[in-house]
């Protein structure tokens, strides 16, 4: 119930942005799902300026794709989804951007840094955590922050991620295994002990 009052407090801000022409029903729809929309970035993007930087984005692309919102699902999900987008065509580009990088010979391969806020991990093994997230290649941390961050289940994952909910078993079981090679082998920085 308290899920649905929510969906309907941000669907009223929607119709109220829609029906203003000032930027202040804009200003408030940015105020209550920034925080969000920012956490979905940073947790698929394992860096925090290319976060912040995409979220900036996201709320553009927001700003001229209002009108489209028809309110046949809720807005949350239709931001979720236009979110998850951005950062999947974000990925796309930058991995044409590093092929033609990497034809002219310029390529340089760093791991990001990204913060977890999981106070059951200590800080170590979260700072391993985060680089070897930040490792996995982008479908792999997508389907990996949706399904095991973000506790979406396959079907949703698949339905977010435009593919088959068996691609999304395939490359979670796929992620979870480099996972667990990054941080046995310490290839990460620092390997977990248990």
């Amino acid at each position: 119930m308290a899920s649905n009052a929510i969906s309907i407090q941000s669907d009223a801000a929607v119709a109220a942005a829609l029906g203003s022409e000032a930027m202040s029903g804009f200003e408030g729809l940015y105020l209550e799902h920034c925080r969000p929309v920012y956490s979905i970035c940073l947790r698929m993007m394992a860096n925090v300026a290319e976060a912040e930087d995409l979220t900036q984005d996201i709320f553009i692309q927001l700003h001229r794709r209002l009108g489209s919102f028809r309110g046949e699902a809720a807005f949350t999900t239709w931001l979720h989804r236009l979110t998850v987008n951005q950062v999947l065509m974000y990925f796309r580009r930058r991995s044409a951007r590093r092929r033609r990088l990497a034809d002219a010979g310029e390529i340089h391969d760093v791991a990001d840094l990204a913060t977890l806020s999981s106070k059951a991990v200590p800080i170590i093994d979260r700072i391993a955590l985060t680089e070897a997230i930040g490792r996995l290649a982008p479908g792999y941390r997508a389907v990996f922050v949706l399904c095991d961050i973000e506790g979406f289940n396959h079907e949703e994952a698949a339905r977010l991620l435009g593919c088959s909910i068996g691609t999304s078993k395939s490359q979670l079981h796929r992620a979870r295994r480099r996972l667990r090679q990054l941080l046995v082998s310490g290839h990460s920085g620092k390997a977990i002990q248990r």
